[in-house]
Order: C-alpha cells, then sequence, then structure tokens
C-alpha cells in the first residue's frame, strides 16, 4: 500500500514523506478511535497522539512494508490507555442519533444501536479484533500482524466475539 521509498525517507528524518503517510492513513485512524471512544474530541486526541508517538518512534518500525498495521498498533493501544486513564463509558450523543435518524427507519436504528451496544460490552480484546475485522475490514493476517498473535489467536478469538454478540443480540431481542 505504500511506497517503502516513503517509509525510508520518514524513518530518515523527512517530515513531508512522513506527513504524506499520514494523510493516507488518518482518516481511518479516526474512524477506528471513535469506535474506542465515541466522542469526537477524543478520537481526535487519540489520533493526535498516535500520530506524535508514530513520528517520535519511526526509526522503531522493523518491517517499512507494513507502515499501516505498525501505526493502527499504535493507535489501538493508544485508544486502550486513554480509555484506562479516563475509566468512563461516553454514550453516544444525541447528534450522532439525529443524523442516524435523517437517513433510516427506527427499526434501522435500533438494531445497529443494539450491536453498537453489544459490540462496546464486549471485552477488549474481543472488541478490538471484531473492529479490526469488520469495521477496518483487515484480514485475518493483517489482525494477526497488528495485534502480535498467531492467526490461529485471532481466528478464535474472532468466533468467540461473534458467538458472544449472537448472544447478547438474542438477549436484548427477547427481552423487547
Amino acid at each position: 500500500m505504500f511506497r517503502t521509498n516513503t517509509v525510508e525517507k520518514a524513518k530518515k528524518g523527512d517530515q513531508k514523506a512522513f506527513m504524506q503517510l499520514i494523510d493516507t492513513e488518518k482518516e481511518k485512524l479516526y474512524r477506528m478511535a471513535y469506535l474506542y471512544v465515541k466522542n469526537e474530541s477524543d478520537a481526535l486526541d487519540i489520533v493526535q497522539d498516535t500520530i506524535y508517538k508514530a513520528f517520535v518512534s519511526i526509526n522503531n518500525i522493523k518491517d517499512v512494508s507494513y507502515f499501516s498495521t505498525w501505526i493502527t498498533r499504535i493507535l489501538i493501544n493508544t485508544s486502550l490507555d486513554f480509555i484506562k486513564k479516563k475509566k468512563k463509558i461516553v454514550p453516544i450523543d444525541q447528534e450522532f442519533l439525529e443524523r442516524i435518524g435523517e437517513d433510516t427507519q427506527t427499526s434501522i436504528i435500533e438494531e445497529r444501536l443494539d450491536l453498537l451496544q453489544a459490540i462496546n460490552n464486549l471485552d477488549e480484546k474481543y472488541k478490538t479484533v471484531v473492529i479490526l475485522r469488520y469495521y477496518q475490514d483487515f484480514s485475518i493476517k493483517q489482525i494477526a500482524g497488528i495485534l502480535d498473535y498467531p492467526e490461529g489467536t485471532v481466528k478464535t478469538t474472532l468466533h468467540r466475539a461473534i458467538n458472544k454478540l449472537k448472544t447478547e443480540i438474542k438477549e436484548v431481542c427477547i427481552n423487547e
């Protein structure tokens, strides 16, 4: 995805090259951070921290062809650190609900909110794998690289996460 020479330039201190790399990743990073914290301001802070950490430690990247994976791992760790530090659950804000309501039906909104809530209730390891797989479209192999897990572990974790989501969604449907 990235031209390795751009990453090599960034490793040598070329700030323009680093900014080019960030430019290609910034939207994906923001969306992922937002999925973790459900707050625009906090997501922007996490992305900013991630970019700073990446800039400071760009020399630590082992394989320049995995820049996207490397910076995604930094973002995940930064997001999890932020959540631990804040120790709070951020509810979905009213503006988000109104935006969804403008272009969808109520039942679809409820299903999405149920799914988002179910994902939010997962343990962090399950939540991370689900977000990477279904919201970021990473392959099992890419997720294994990002999280530094064996592929089999990623598959097992994803399978368990899906089963937990199915169970929770069924419970919500039964209780309604």
